[in-house]
């Protein structure tokens, strides 16, 4: 009897797609935006992701796909760890949409290997690619053709034409596509004011703080909705390549010991936090309490306090004014309770916070001033090594080595040469350009901001510095 030969089926692809463009500032966070809103409003779960350390786009893509926004970044991450990430995160979505960071190609190095063309394969991505169509014409032709030359293991799937004038310029650039290319355009979104999102030196304003988000997400949706083909992208995200078979990335038992109360600053000051560094910090064991600096009378019961980035010299009259949050937040440090500061928690933690005449008092923890600076003080990527005042206990497989990333246009004026430092600087600024991460009794506040990927597992790490402290 001849053996029985059972076939399956081959794994079909999460469906997931890649929003890319050729330079920054294409509008791609909008088009994200609305495709993320309008296919929520359709009954698709989309499950957003972000290339590279950002906050504020996540943000905007969270509140219009409902779900929280993880980052996909070779500089912090292994590429299996991205995969892993991308793959365990995205089973539990109906879809998977990642925004780019600045052009396709764009990267730190000649080869490419951290650009958004290397994620997108790694992921088995087709690339929709949204083109800022301000004055182009036929030239846009040469452009795709030599985008699809550049790389011909790339998958561009579809072209959106943002930006575009009107229906004459529309047609225009569709004829010229038709003729000379076989990129489907997608849709054309015109020039419109009222979807734009108020900018700030470090980019789009966060969601947290934009009084009018909501309304302004729906702004952004509606255009889309109207002027995309969103079926088609639907399809275009059905089409993607499976990725070889990968086993879920590991998720960390959660640590051993009593659970500890942390309080959060959340707010329309301080809202940078990366959304599965907070499920890290409760994998821990911590209970994560929000509370405002800027409207709270008083402190939360808690064991320690996480104090994220953000916009506080946009607030710093509110914080100012707040002085009983001020002073509980001092108190708390001075008898040693655990707190862990991130750049715009830094800044509050200072005497004083400076921009331009305007002179703010702060906690008063850390004995120098902060001035703000029209340029940036600290950009980019960083590596950090451990110093032996490094105040966190280590736990199994840590790294001493730490890849972070900045972006303040803050700096402190003369810092104490007395202060303590948990970190020495290998590449970035940091606080004076050597070290980072100033220790005061059992406070961590450094202008650098982590991520518990890579092996860093800071949020076991200070789970477990509470749990030190309590006792």
């Amino acid at each position: 009897m001849a053996p029985l030969l059972v076939c399956f089926p081959r794994p079909r692809a999460m469906a997931h797609l890649y929003l890319s463009a050729a330079h920054k500032s294409s509008g791609k966070t909008t088009i994200s935006i609305g495709l993320c809103r309008e296919l929520d409003r359709r009954g698709v779960q989309v499950q957003p992701f972000k290339k590279g350390p950002d906050y504020i786009d996540p943000l905007w893509l969270a509140k219009a796909a409902g779900r929280d926004c993880l980052n996909l970044d070779f500089h912090t991450m292994a590429r299996e760890e991205i995969r892993g990430l991308f793959a365990e995160t995205l089973a539990g979505a109906g879809l998977g949409l990642i925004e780019g960071n600045v052009g396709l190609f764009d990267s730190v190095d000649l080869a490419g290997t951290n650009s958004n063309a290397e994620l997108a394969k790694l992921l088995g991505a087709p690339i929709v690619l949204v083109v800022d169509a301000q004055g182009m014409g036929r030239g846009i032709a040469p452009m795709l053709l030599g985008y699809q030359a550049f790389d011909p293991d790339l998958h561009i799937a579809g072209v959106i034409l943002n930006k575009v004038g009107g229906p004459r310029h529309e047609g225009n650039l569709r004829q010229v596509m038709e003729h000379y290319t076989d990129i489907p355009v997608l849709g054309a979104v015109y020039r419109d004011g009222e979807i734009a999102i108020s900018e700030r030196h470090l980019g789009l304003m966060p969601s947290n703080e934009a009084q009018e988000a909501e309304a302004q997400i729906e702004r952004i949706r509606a255009r889309v909705a109207a002027q995309v083909d969103v079926d088609r992208v639907r399809e275009l995200a059905e089409s993607a390549t499976p990725s070889p078979p990968i086993g879920g990335r590991a998720a960390g038992q959660r640590a051993e010991g009593p659970a500890v109360r942390i309080a959060i600053a959340r707010d329309d000051a301080f809202g940078f936090y990366y959304a599965d560094d907070l499920m890290a910090l409760r994998r821990a064991g911590a209970e994560l309490i929000p509370f405002s600096p800027v409207h709270d009378p008083e402190l939360p019961h808690a064991d320690a306090l996480f104090i994220g980035g953000g916009f506080p010299e946009y607030r710093m009259r509110e914080l100012e004014a707040n002085r009983g949050m001020r002073e509980a937040v001092r108190d708390f440090i001075e008898s040693g309770g655990p707190v862990y500061a991130e750049c715009g928690g830094l800044m509050y933690l200072c005497r004083e916070l400076r921009w331009g005449e305007e002179r703010r008092a702060m906690c008063g923890v850390l004995r120098a001033d902060v001035a703000m600076h029209e340029r940036p003080q600290g950009r980019g990527y960083v590596r950090l090594a451990q110093t032996p005042d490094f105040p966190w206990p280590a736990v199994g497989g840590a790294a001493s080595e730490v890849a972070a990333h900045e972006f303040h246009h803050s700096a402190v004026v003369a810092p104490d040469p007395g202060w303590r430092y948990g970190y020495r600087v290998l590449r970035g600024t940091g606080v004076d350009g050597t070290h980072d991460g100033v220790v005061h009794r059992n406070l961590l506040a450094s202008y650098s901001h982590l991520r518990d990927v890579g092996g860093v597992a800071w949020a076991r790490r200070f789970v477990a510095h509470v749990r030190t402290c309590r006792r």
